[in-house]
């Protein structure tokens, strides 16, 4: 049995903005019945620096998560990154960009994204009755 698997095509890419860190933003993305869920871990970062867009079944989601320092600040331990954060994922032929729904919380955004009907499995109803072949028509002249 043939099965179009929407992660097929999943191709993830890490782009660089100038002048700010990028690091990967965690991820998990799985299939639950007619949706693919995916959850990407965005500690620290508030709800207004987050952007999920999808262009040519490409889905990006950037984030930004940055403190500033005052002048009297001394710095004895600096671990978590900061700057722009950015995720590009291939969604494949089998996924339905435009129902897109994403929701932030906890720190954790997560996307249901729909499996297009075309890709979802159907039933090939079998008739008992023989089909009838028109030979003249099949027959190059």
């Amino acid at each position: 049995m043939l099965v179009q698997d929407p992660f097929r095509n999943f191709d993830t890419l890490f782009g660089r903005v100038p002048g700010r860190s990028t690091s990967p933003m965690p991820m998990d993305a799985y299939r639950r019945g007619s949706d693919v869920w995916v959850h990407v871990d965005l500690p620290g970062v508030s709800l207004d620096s987050i952007d999920v867009s999808v262009e040519r079944s490409v889905l990006t989601v950037s984030a930004e998560r940055d403190w500033q320092l005052e002048d009297d600040d001394r710095v004895y331990l600096s671990e978590r990154t900061r700057g722009t954060f950015r995720r590009q994922v291939h969604l494949g032929e089998g996924l339905d960009p435009s129902g897109i729904e994403a929701a932030f919380t906890d720190g954790v955004l997560t996307l249901r994204i729909p499996v297009a009907e075309q890709a979802k499995p159907r039933k090939i109803e079998i008739n008992s009755k023989p089909m009838a072949i028109d030979v003249e028509s099949s027959v190059p002249a």
